[in-house]
């Protein structure tokens, strides 16, 4: 655990969900018990080191591809390749292709987003002053056994493939309660889930973050005017059986959330509602454990069926500082959507989950979804570090770094979620 939590104690990480925005400062971290050391860690990683693959026509000294042959290995369900060095991208493709573990055959070969760096934290923040590794996106391939990949370079007399490569195969373990009766596999009871709480409600609720208005620019009763969608049912972090053991302890926050930005997770759309959950802790773990990061880095997720998760820890309601939109993570709420959306188009009830979430979420600090906010880069390849760029109060992540993310059919239907969003919101 790095130094700069290290020292964190103090509030069970459960009992922020449902305190009010507490801090003011541009950042600020905000201590929390580590869960008990008995606890099981669930699920597990395992990491395969890439090498020359015979059968290619590699040239003596040709550092163009990589690969891991065709192999029996521990149960896995989430595939993603990984690097030493942040820094330092990928130039080429990835595919992989599995085995199933029940019928026993394999896969055709499947591609594995590449450009990965737009997610993570931003430059010069603590978190990414950790040792950080490069990765591709995850790639959600359900119960499988065995493996075989190749990473090639786009041009061989170019730029050379990161130094590092290997395999990491994630398992997620066994749901919480696994085999009892629901919609997604388990009878999920309460603090598994935050339920819906409608207008009047979450306007009080919302009383709770004028401070957080107040920090952005806006007045006391601008704050905690009527303005504020009914908060969606959410699934919390116990409810999709998140090990609380992996990420750090401490919370970071920022002063206001003034855009939420939509994202997809290119982990693939091969999952059921039921397997949901699992997904989101293969994630999870790969991002802890796989990159570096202090936790997931998305703050909430949605699945295929419209349920929605709570995702970085440290309290649905609060600013938490993620790591999803590379140079824009403060101030800012990253949502996202479970699945691949450049050429399939995301469900009905999906959207419906994002403008529902998006009500709430910048209702209680005051913002119109279909209005815009300022934020400052903290550095990336669309704007420089320092500079002011207004966005839409629900954006794309392309709109803040150039990235084919959330996928071109997701984000056309940006315009339409935000007219929606506000009319949650109440707004005419």
């Amino acid at each position: 655990m790095r130094s700069f939590l290290a020292s964190s104690i103090g509030v069970a990480a459960v009992a922020a969900l449902a305190l009010p925005l507490a801090a003011t400062a541009p950042v600020a971290a905000a201590p929390a018990a580590a869960p008990p050391a008995t606890a099981e860690l669930a699920g597990s990683t395992q990491s395969l080191p890439m090498a020359p693959l015979p059968g290619l026509g590699r040239a003596a000294g040709d550092a163009s591809q990589e690969g891991l042959a065709q192999r029996e290995v521990r149960p896995f369900s989430l595939v993603g390749v990984v690097w030493d060095n942040a820094e330092d991208e990928l130039h080429g493709s990835v595919q992989v292709r599995t085995r199933a573990r029940a019928a026993g055959t394999w896969s055709a070969w499947q591609d594995l987003e590449t450009h990965n760096h737009d997610h993570g934290a931003d430059p010069g923040t603590a978190e990414a002053a950790g040792p950080l590794h490069g990765s591709t996106a995850p790639l959600w391939v359900g119960d499988s056994d065995a493996v075989e990949a190749r990473v090639r370079a786009e041009d061989a007399e170019g730029e050379p493939l990161p130094r590092g490569l290997r395999l990491d195969l994630v398992d997620p373990g066994a749901d919480p309660a696994e085999g009892e009766a629901g919609d997604s596999g388990r009878a999920l009871r309460e603090p598994d889930v935050l339920p819906a709480l409608d207008g009047a409600a979450s306007r009080a609720e919302a009383a709770g973050t004028s401070r957080a208005g107040e920090a952005a620019g806006a007045s006391g009763a601008e704050a905690a005017r009527p303005y504020v969608g009914a908060r969606p049912r959410i699934i919390t972090r116990r409810g999709w059986g998140a090990d609380e053991r992996l990420r750090e302890r401490g919370f970071v926050y920022t002063n206001s959330v003034k855009v939420a930005f939509v994202h997809h997770t290119a982990s693939g759309n091969g999952y059921s509602c039921a397997q949901a959950p699992s997904v989101l802790r293969s994630i999870y773990r790969y991002h802890v454990k796989s990159s570096g990061w202090r936790d997931i880095g998305y703050n909430f997720a949605v699945d295929k069926c419209g349920n929605i998760y709570e995702g970085r820890a440290g309290g649905v309601t609060k600013a938490v500082m993620g790591a999803h939109t590379l140079g824009f993570n403060t101030n800012s709420t990253g949502i996202a959507v479970l699945g691949t959306y450049s050429n399939t188009s995301p469900s009905a009830a999906a959207l419906k989950a994002v403008e529902q979430l998006a009500a709430w979420k910048l209702g209680l600090y005051g913002v119109n979804p279909a209005g815009k906010s300022t934020l400052v880069s903290g550095g990336g390849n669309r704007y420089k570090k320092g500079r002011s760029v207004r966005f839409n109060a629900i954006a794309g992540h392309r709109d803040g770094f150039a990235t084919d993310c959330p996928g071109a059919r997701l984000y056309g239907r940006l315009g339409s979620a935000r007219t929606t969003a506000a009319h949650f919101q109440g707004r005419r």
